[in-house]
């Protein structure tokens, strides 16, 4: 059975027993959430939504370690493969396959913090189950189509204002994407990002059928 584990801001673990392991968004060594040190840290594929600080974070530590594959926006994967990491280098709309299923970038209405680039979200097939991870993005109605070209099983929302969406539209979203599942992640790292989950979590269920996990750092959510 896949299990997501929450590492504190952006970052999730998706992993199986057995199977290959993805992380979301490593940012850890400098996160006041992480739950786990560095150096317990391993994947096989890490997947980056953009390249500001707090996202690509320890991405570069983990794959020389582990040999993870790093799969991103064209710019980030070439830049990563120039620093002699292993990487697949993708564009918004596109999906590649991989032997635990696959990987579409979606749009993310966000910085790239990469120049030429553009921030992405991801939609994941793994195994069979798919998981939609938003990235750092504001509302955008095209949020109704992910849903619909790919049924989702998790969705994994950002809710903590400012830098993304905050609690109101981020329940809208979750109205939009109909996942049967969603998180919410990006939230009370900091004082400018505070925001209430068990709120995120009132609002989306009154406006959706999905139901609201809230994970707290170092938590897992079996599905």
């Amino acid at each position: 059975m896949p299990e997501l584990t929450f590492l504190g801001h952006a970052c999730f673990l998706l992993s199986e027993t057995g199977q290959e392991t993805l992380l979301f968004d490593p940012y850890i060594s400098e996160n006041p959430l992480a739950p786990v040190k560095l150096e317990e840290v391993k994947a096989d594929y890490i997947l980056i939504s953009h390249g500001h600080w707090d996202h690509l974070g320890d991405a570069y530590e983990i794959a020389e370690r582990s040999g993870a594959m790093i799969v991103s926006s064209s710019e980030i994967a070439k830049k990563a493969a120039a620093d002699g990491l292993k990487a697949h280098a993708q564009h918004l709309g596109g999906r590649s396959l991989h032997p635990f299923g696959s990987v579409k970038l979606t749009v993310a209405f966000h910085g790239a913090g990469i120049e030429g680039g553009h921030a992405c979200g991801f939609v994941v097939d793994y195994y069979g189950r798919k998981i939609y991870f938003a990235g750092d993005t504001g509302l955008f109605s095209d949020m109704k189509l992910i849903g619909e070209l790919d049924p989702l099983d998790v969705a994994l929302l950002p809710i903590g204002d400012n830098f993304t969406m905050g609690i109101d539209d981020a329940a809208i979203a979750a109205s939009f994407l109909q996942a049967k599942v969603v998180i919410p992640y990006h939230y009370n790292t900091w004082p400018l990002i505070e925001a209430d989950p068990e709120e995120f979590k009132r609002k989306a269920e009154k406006k959706t059928g999905s139901s609201v996990v809230i994970l707290e750092p170092g938590k897992s959510f079996k599905f």
